[in-house]
């Protein structure tokens, strides 16, 4: 089974940097990615990043691009989001998910980790 835990949220001033983890265990990753998703009050959760275990690709929706960093360390199964010039509208529950390079869908969630971003 897999199990991803998020840690890291917290609250930052507008133009401040937080980074968030999620360390990943019940598998052998190197056939996954790793997603970050968002969720605001009122919203739907929406895609923010992803990392593919498998070559170390990344993606990134346009609203964080050049603002945040997804990255990987394979020894420690864990996936960061570096988070950078952070705006009010970044505040969100912050979720982290897993699926197989073959799945079209995330087929693994965290908990989450709250980031709220004050003026």
């Amino acid at each position: 089974q897999v199990h991803l835990v998020e840690s890291g949220g917290g609250l930052v001033q507008a133009g401040g940097s937080l980074r968030l983890s999620c360390a990943a265990s019940g598998r052998t990753f190197s056939t996954y990615v790793m997603g970050w998703f968002r969720q605001a009050p009122g919203k739907e959760r929406e895609f923010v990043a992803a990392f593919n275990w498998s070559g170390g690709s990344t993606s990134y929706s346009d609203s964080v691009k050049g603002r945040f960093t997804v990255s990987g360390d394979n020894a420690k199964n864990t996936v960061y989001l570096q988070m950078n010039s952070l705006k009010t509208e970044d505040t969100a529950v912050y979720y982290c998910a897993a699926k197989t390079i073959w799945s079209n869908r995330y087929e693994y969630w965290g908990q989450g980790t709250q980031v709220t971003v004050s003026s």
